[in-house]
């Protein structure tokens, strides 16, 4: 099959805006957004995970935006924002208005004016802003604390969640018509465990942006990304990142990065990382036990089959250094590799 190089030219015109993926997935997101930027009036919402790399996807629709990129790009963190002074943050203030005011402040808004204002992690905020900042966007205008004369803004929203504002709507917790207002172009962003092409990629671009920790890499060695495919990423491509960083600076020798490095990142040595492990394995059983309808049985043969085509593509053991660091018979490990018709290196 050919490669659609329209697609490719769109990976390239993202990443070099720092949002990088090779992922066939993320394809629409990106034709969406850079469609978004086009229309640069356009509210947009995006939804994904803590760390997907919402902000970035964020920053790139106001660099491509040609109306809006020359100026501000402003970011509100509605999950830290002040409830006592958020009206002030968001729309400023007369010198005066309260105690504490000495002088006239502009808000946000009239920071990112002409520009893109993104309320990142929107469904931490207030109830009680929800209703003000309906009003500033559907009207265009907003009033600063203490003054008596509205000022006209014209700004580019972008609001990001890390959950689904649909549920928070039917709770109550978040306005419905806030929500249909933010929801105009909406772009889902999958978690890294979703994403397993764009881990190589990925790994690259961060030692490369973190090269003043170690030397350059080159390559990424196919076992780490073996490891990686089937690790969850909670932290998702902010995890990835420090885990980088982490391997680089940790780094001795060598122009690649394989498991050895992360293994030394994460200190999975220890006995406590060893539990983590295999209870986050034994959630995901049960997943596919719940999800699957599979029984008991079948899932522990499957949990097996793949714990020994792993344990072997990873670390390259023969079978006797297999069955040492297994801590069982060479004998018992070459029956079970045999009923799973799984490939070793060798005696």
């Amino acid at each position: 099959m050919s490669r659609d190089h329209s697609d490719d030219e769109l990976r390239d015109s993202f990443a070099e805006l720092g949002f990088i993926t090779c992922s066939p997935m993320i394809v629409p997101v990106l034709r969406c957004a850079r469609k978004a930027a086009q229309v640069s009036d356009v509210t947009v919402l995006l939804q994904g995970e803590t760390g997907t790399g919402k902000q970035v996807l964020a920053q790139a629709i106001h660099k491509l935006d040609q109306k809006r990129r020359a100026f501000s790009f402003v970011t509100v963190h509605c999950s830290t924002i002040s409830e006592a002074l958020a009206e002030s943050e968001l729309f400023g203030h007369q010198r005066g208005a309260f105690s504490g005011a000495h002088q006239e402040r502009k808000g946000l808004f009239q920071s990112a004016h002409r520009g893109t204002l993104f309320l990142d992690d929107v469904n931490d905020l207030p109830g009680i802003l929800q209703p003000k900042l309906l009003d500033v966007i559907q009207r265009a205008t907003l009033r600063p604390v203490g003054s008596d004369r509205e000022i006209r803004v014209d700004v580019r929203i972008i609001a990001a969640c890390n959950q689904p504002l649909e549920p928070l709507v039917r709770e109550g917790r978040f306005r419905a018509d806030l929500y249909h207002r933010l929801n105009v172009v909406k772009l889902a962003l999958p978690p890294l465990s979703e994403r397993n092409d764009d881990l190589a990629s990925l790994i690259l671009s961060f030692a490369k942006r973190h090269d003043s920790l170690y030397e350059p890499i080159e390559m990424v060695e196919p076992e780490l990304l073996t490891l990686l495919r089937s690790y969850s990423f909670p932290g998702n491509v902010r995890e990835l990142e420090n885990a980088v960083q982490r391997m680089l600076f940790l780094k001795t020798k060598g122009n690649s990065l394989g498991v050895a490095d992360w293994l030394a990142q994460s200190g999975s040595d220890g006995v406590s990382e060893n539990r983590d492990l295999l209870e986050e394995a034994a959630v995901f059983a049960w997943k596919a036990i719940a999800h699957r309808g599979i029984s008991y049985a079948e899932t522990i043969q499957e949990i097996e089959r793949r714990l020994l085509e792993t344990a072997f593509s990873v670390s390259h053991c023969t079978r006797r250094e297999m069955a040492q660091r297994l801590r069982t018979s060479e004998r018992t490990l070459y029956y079970k590799m045999r009923a799973h018709r799984v490939q070793g290196t060798g005696a």
